[in-house]
């Protein structure tokens, strides 16, 4: 159930147990991908993964709206990034939660489409979840699917599951020029330490990895991927007592 586009008493009549936040940002992935990139994966990975769970365990879920901006000020040099402060994030994500929680959602997923996220969601699932707000869990997709092309930032991975949820978001024009400019490594690592703070000190037009890794085949496939995970992650917090 979209939360958005119910009615209250369509909510209320569905008396959803479970819910599903999806977690963006809006920074840059290269000249070729949009700054949404994350919530429009987020967005893809959570409805997907809602409809395997409704379909097969025929329970319904309060899927939220996204939340856009996220953690990720160490994309500021680059034009059009938004970011909070990671103590507005959590603020912001839990009061969230807290609010599904007061409408009878026991339990609630976060699946979360930046790095930049991660530490603060985790912060955050484990927080309510020991005041008992509600069972909380961080998913992060890219993290779950079985893909041989490497995560990077613009790279292989977010491109392919862009051509497949949102190809007329891909400048693909411009991939070429994204693949050429990019840095093959996040960070830039001496003595096993990451010594830069913000993206641009490693590179130069925000890519890391190739986006022509990345097709619209494998973006299906780890969406499926995905979507399962997420439905099998669903159902073990909806089966805690």
């Amino acid at each position: 159930m979209d939360v958005a586009d119910a009615t209250w008493t369509d909510v209320r009549d569905a008396d959803p147990d479970v819910g599903v936040v999806p977690v963006g940002s809006t920074e840059q992935h290269g000249p070729h991908a949009p700054l949404g990139t994350d919530t429009v994966a987020a967005e893809a990975v959570a409805a997907a993964g809602v409809e395997a769970y409704e379909t097969a365990d025929d329970a319904p879920v309060a899927l939220a709206p996204a939340i856009p901006v996220g953690v990720a000020e160490e994309h500021r040099a680059f034009a059009g990034t938004l970011w909070v402060s990671p103590d507005t994030f959590r603020a912001y994500v839990r009061d969230t939660v807290e609010s599904l929680a007061s409408h009878g959602v026991d339990a609630v997923v976060l699946v979360n489409g930046h790095g930049g996220n991660v530490d603060a969601l985790r912060e955050v699932c484990a927080r309510v979840s020991r005041d008992d707000v509600a069972d909380a869990a961080a998913f992060t997709w890219f993290d779950v699917v079985n893909a041989d092309v490497p995560m990077g930032h613009g790279g292989g991975r977010e491109t392919a599951l862009l051509r497949h949820v949102a190809p007329h978001l891909v400048r693909e024009d411009r991939v070429q020029q994204a693949a050429e400019g990019a840095s093959t490594r996040w960070g830039d690592w001496v003595g096993g330490v990451n010594v830069a703070n913000d993206a641009d000190a490693f590179t130069a037009n925000g890519v890391v990895g190739d986006p022509r890794d990345g097709d619209a085949e494998l973006g299906a496939a780890m969406l499926d991927d995905a979507a399962s995970s997420l439905a099998d992650v669903l159902r073990a917090l909806a089966d805690r007592d």
